[in-house]
Formats: structure tokens, sequence, C-alpha cells
């Protein structure tokens, strides 16, 4: 569902839970954020999210592990650590039963990777096969990441190149080059958690992940939480090979289009960026980095952070006074 849709599916449900009368749900439907989190005690907050999604890539194995990293990543971007999911899955009755057994096995090995287990899960007869979990982690209620806290004067760094959207869409049409999906599957099968990590250990201000809603989308709700303007710099964005390439050739998904519809009047653009490198900027990503914003002071310690633990991250813009995101 596209971001403009959700959004006015919502709205009853908001005026339903009103967050005085559940003074224990810290993050909930009140804001735009990663996953819900409800406090247990002084010391544990329960992390929730779901997320699933049909084949983006044609190995069974490969998609499971894709669908768990991707589904993992909220609990990462509130800065927790997961406990335990639960499969989410719809199959064809057609679909052989070793395919949804490397499916789930894929899944299962990357939440084994995050240190968590699967607890169960639930399945239904589809049409179009589609996975994913319904993920519970933890984290310390005086630590938690949000969308919100972005300050004028922090960087904002990215701890994955863009462009997964381009090259799947090119996949599913049969037409992507073998060594542009390899670096794509590679990104995407890449966990959250050391960016997480550094990210707590540095004492970033905000955090999210970069998925559905794109980059642009993704920042006009942490420009919008924070009540500041957040600024990329086009130059400076990692990107993923091939997707410049398939920008220009005009191979984007539909789902570019419902972002730049949303959030396209909060986004303003420098004259020299081009209608495709605007439009890229709106493409969903799947399993994509985080984007945090950190304080000029605690820069250096975050990179170094990230350096400790492999974790690739760019500096890729600031935060600045003012509303809505610009690019330049």
């Amino acid at each position: 569902m596209g971001p403009g849709d959700l959004a006015q599916v919502l709205r009853p449900l908001k005026d339903l839970f009103r967050s005085e009368d559940f003074p224990q749900l810290l993050v909930g439907l009140g804001r735009a954020d990663d996953a819900a989190v409800y406090r247990l005690d002084d010391q544990r907050a329960l992390i929730q999210t779901v997320d699933f999604f049909p084949p983006v890539v044609d190995d069974p194995y490969t998609y499971g592990a894709i669908a768990a990293a991707n589904a993992l990543s909220d609990i990462y971007a509130m800065g927790g650590e997961v406990l335990f999911a639960l499969n989410v899955a719809a199959f064809p009755k057609w679909l052989g039963r070793e395919v949804i057994g490397e499916i789930l096995r894929g899944g299962a090995e990357k939440v084994r990777e995050a240190g968590g287990a699967i607890a169960g899960g639930h399945t239904i007869d589809d049409e179009e096969p589609k996975f994913g979990m319904c993920v519970t982690g933890i984290v310390h209620p005086d630590r938690i990441l949000t969308k919100g806290g972005a300050r004028p004067g922090d960087a904002l760094v990215l701890t994955k190149p863009l462009g997964v959207g381009l090259i799947t869409t090119v996949l599913k049409a049969g037409a992507a080059e073998p060594a542009y999906v390899e670096e794509a599957v590679a990104s995407m099968l890449r966990l959250n958690r050391a960016a997480s990590q550094a990210a707590q250990a540095a004492g970033v201000h905000a955090a999210t992940d970069i998925t559905g809603f794109s980059l642009l989308g993704h920042g006009v709700e942490m420009a919008e939480l924070s009540g500041a303007q957040l600024r990329f710099e086009l130059a400076r964005l990692p990107l993923l090979p091939g997707a410049r390439e398939y920008a220009e050739e005009w191979l984007f998904p539909a789902g570019s289009n419902n972002n730049q519809d949303y959030f396209g009047d909060r986004v303003v653009f420098a004259s020299h960026i081009t209608d495709e490198e605007r439009l890229m900027l709106f493409t969903p990503e799947t399993s994509g980095g985080l984007l945090v914003a950190v304080s000029p002071a605690r820069l250096e310690a975050l990179l170094e952070e990230c350096r400790r633990r492999d974790q690739p991250a760019w500096v890729i813009g600031e935060v600045v006074a003012g509303a809505g995101v610009a690019v330049g």
C-alpha cells in the first residue's frame, strides 16, 4: 500500500488508541516510526514489528533470508536486539514443499545470525508467494532510537548504498546484469545489527531504516518528527552498481511514483538534479541501511565504531533549521 493510502486508512485507528490511555506504549500509531515499543519496566522495553512481501529474487533460500533481514531491520532501527520471530507466509498450493522449506530455512538462518530464534508462525494459501516475519526485540527504555531526535548541526550518515529497488525491478523483467544482482543481493542480506550497535555506542540522536518509502520518504518523516530540515548531497550518496544506469533508462517500479506523489511537495531539489535522479531517490528499497543523525562531536566516534565492526558508512548530508528535505 502506498504511503498516502496507508495514512488515510490508519487515521481512524489513531483516534481509538490515544497515547494518554496507554502510557507504557512508548512508540505507537501516534507517530510514523519504524516499530512499536512497549515499556515493561525501568530496564526493559519490547519492540514489535512485522513485514512481508513477494519474492524479489529467484532463489528460494535467498528470498527467505532477504525477507528476514528486512523484517529484522526495524528492530535495529529502534536501537534494539532481536529476541524471537514468527514466520508470516502465504504460499500457492502448487509450490513444492522443498521450495517452501528453503524459503523458511533462509529466514531461520538469518534470524539465528541475529541471535534470535524462530518461535512459530502462520501460513495461508495464496496464488502469489509472500513471506516475512513478526519480530520481537528488546531495548532499554532510555536508549530507544527514533526518527524524531535529529537536531540542527547533526551529520547524516547512511550505512548501505541505494538502488536495490531499481535492480530488483529489472531482475523481475529478466534483464538485470548478474553482477549488479549479486551486489544488490549482498546488500539486502546484510543485517543492520552492526550499524545499530555502532549507533548506540556512539550515541546518535535519531535513526530510521531506508525501506519502502525510499530515502526521501523516510527522510521527510525524520525531518517532520524532528522539527528540522534534512539536507542531502547527491554527489555523496552511495549507489549500487547499475542503479544509475537503470534510472537513466527509466526502469522504475511503481512505488517510486507513489512515494513522489505523497512526499514530493516536502522535498526541494537543486536545479542541476535531473528528473531521473529525483525519481531514483524516491524509489523503494528492500532491506536498506540505517540513516542516522549524529552530532558533529560524535561523528568520528560513530565512523570509528562502524570501522571496528566492518560496517560501511557514508556521510551524506546534514540537519539544519527548517522543514522537509533538500537535495543539492
